[in-house]
């Protein structure tokens, strides 16, 4: 089952979601692809500035491709001065792209 994933990152700048995003994909330069993703599963990805920090909403095809994921994110967070990051998941309902 589809996942959505919300991680609420109040303190992350700019610069350091840039930094994650290069330590994920494991290169320069922003991510573009879920290609660029070191596991498979990943539907979307979307991320924001905002007021007191940086929001990312993800889907995953499901928990289990998330949580391999997460094994290559937390630690990146942490390195990263974000330690306290809690995802938080929900059934996904409906997904529309374009």
């Amino acid at each position: 089952m589809a996942i959505v994933v919300v991680l609420d990152m109040p303190g992350m700048t700019q610069a350091q979601y840039e930094q994650s995003a290069e330590k994920v994909a494991g290169r320069p330069g922003p991510v573009k692809s879920p290609a660029d993703w070191p596991v498979a599963g990943l539907v979307s990805h979307t991320s924001a500035p905002t007021d007191d920090g940086w929001l990312v909403v993800d889907v995953w095809e499901s928990e289990e491709a998330f949580r391999q994921f997460g094994e290559t994110l937390l630690p990146i967070l942490r390195e990263l001065g974000l330690a306290d990051v809690q995802p938080r998941t929900y059934p996904v309902f409906n997904v529309v792209t374009r």
